[in-house]
């Protein structure tokens, strides 16, 4: 497995091309690809390659709907610690649930945010405790309500 800059680079506009359509279709195919931004196949592929490879395109995923597979509620769940001087392991201690969509380190009173999707208000409720539990720190929950939109494509 090759290391991966984490220095940016600047991109092509060819590049910010393919990213960009590839954030729109993951499943674009390289002919309709090459046809969309303008190059032949080959170019195409040794472009992807090149992003894959560098790390600026870093995979392809299926988009799931929680409603159809009974997981219709969405919260996110801020964490603050109990105890300031415990050690910062809290995504150690939280990776096994796997009601957690996302987790992000962030700056200000919270030390982390969390993307749940659970299948009822009961089942947050369960998974607060497990979450209070398991991490030893202090919750505050916001519940989705709607989702005008998410995902969007970076503005490459």
């Amino acid at each position: 497995m090759s290391e991966r800059s984490t220095t940016p680079t600047v991109l092509e506009a060819t590049d910010r091309a393919i990213l960009r359509e590839l954030a729109r279709d993951g499943r674009c195919s390289f002919t309709d690809l090459a046809e969309r931004v303008g190059l032949s196949v080959s170019a195409v592929h040794q472009r992807v390659r090149r992003l894959e490879q560098r790390g600026a395109l870093q995979g392809y995923t299926a988009k799931v709907d929680g409603d159809q597979i009974g997981l219709p509620l969405t919260a996110f769940i801020s964490l603050t610690p109990i105890d300031p001087a415990a050690p910062d392991d809290y995504p150690q201690r939280l990776e096994h649930l796997p009601q957690i969509e996302s987790c992000y380190s962030v700056a200000g009173d919270e030390s982390y945010i969390l993307q749940v999707r659970v299948e009822s208000p009961l089942g947050l409720e369960e998974l607060l405790r497990q979450i209070r539990e398991a991490a030893k720190v202090s919750t505050r929950t916001t519940v989705v309500l709607s989702t005008p939109f998410e995902h969007r494509p970076p503005a490459i």
